[in-house]
């Protein structure tokens, strides 16, 4: 197996066993505003000096607020993400040296609007179903274009809280994402991209492979609970997107006497010793540190 991948924050690493594993998911599952997507970002910028390359952010909000990536990465490490400017797939100059997919992008960019389908009724639900078939293949463009040139690690963000997954157009992109593009071999992925030109540019393809097991991907995700007790003796159901996770860490609050603090707990991690200890933490304008 690879060598373990720093989470970045400064005793985590110990807490998991030395690490989280290269070619897994991880779901980091905390309220909004609890520091989710600080730890994110620790890993995600981690990637530049443990591979030498920092991770991307790839943010699945349909909220009207930004999450403020950029700001965070910025202020955390001195680090400008770059946006996603490309609109649209070029099969003929994917693979020049200036051609730059970015390393941040929101695919959802009709901001304000729920994704799922008991919010948006019959009408609207299908046509957010062709918004997204229209976005697979930037998102596609965008992590292919990414892995193709070093990078190791994606953050996936702005997943919501919803009822039934399966009415989420979220999760059914996330499903695609994690399944189609990240567990599956650089060339399917390619297939799905340059599709009827792949044999013209398969000679290409071919010398830009990469292995899929040293991906890994950290999916933050929101929780209706607060509460860091809460979360722990909630129950894992079939169709969660914590129930596939190989590892799974909890973030939320905790009580401390007359006030609240906050605390992370390492729900499990398969493959590895971890922890059974809530580690407490605290955040500033360095990110994420534990106590």
């Amino acid at each position: 197996m690879s060598a373990r991948l720093s989470t970045g924050v400064d005793g985590l690493d110990a807490l998991l066993g030395g690490g989280l594993i290269p070619g897994t998911l991880t779901v980091v599952v905390g309220a909004s505003g609890i520091g989710k997507t600080q730890l994110g970002l620790h890993f995600a910028n981690e990637g530049r000096r443990q591979e030498g390359r920092g991770g991307i952010v790839f943010d699945m909000s349909a909220r009207i607020d930004s999450q403020g990536h950029a700001d965070y990465t910025r202020r955390m490490f001195d680090w400008p993400l770059e946006e996603c400017a490309l609109e649209h797939f070029s099969a003929e100059h994917f693979f020049d040296a200036e051609r730059d997919p970015g390393n941040h992008l929101r695919i959802f960019s009709e901001q304000g609007r729920r994704v799922t389908q008991r919010d948006l009724g019959f009408d609207a639900w299908h046509d957010w179903q062709a918004v997204l078939a229209a976005k697979l293949e930037r998102t596609i463009d965008f992590l292919y274009g990414n892995f193709v040139r070093g990078t190791r690690r994606v953050i996936i963000d702005g997943i919501e809280p919803v009822e039934r997954p399966s009415e989420s157009i979220q999760f059914e992109l996330l499903e695609y994402v994690y399944h189609q593009i990240l567990r599956k071999e650089a060339s399917w992925v390619a297939r799905d991209l340059f599709r009827q030109t792949y044999r013209a540019h398969a000679e290409a393809i071919e010398r830009h492979a990469y292995d899929h097991q040293e991906l890994a991907a950290v999916l933050l995700a929101t929780s209706h609970e607060v509460m860091l007790d809460a979360l722990i003796e909630k129950p894992l159901v079939d169709g969660d997107v914590t129930a596939g996770a190989n590892t799974l860490i909890y973030m939320g609050k905790i009580r401390d006497g007359a006030k609240l603090s906050r605390g992370l707990f390492i729900a499990k991690h398969r493959g590895s010793a971890c922890s059974d200890e809530i580690a407490r933490f605290t955040i500033d304008d360095g990110g994420i540190r534990l106590e």
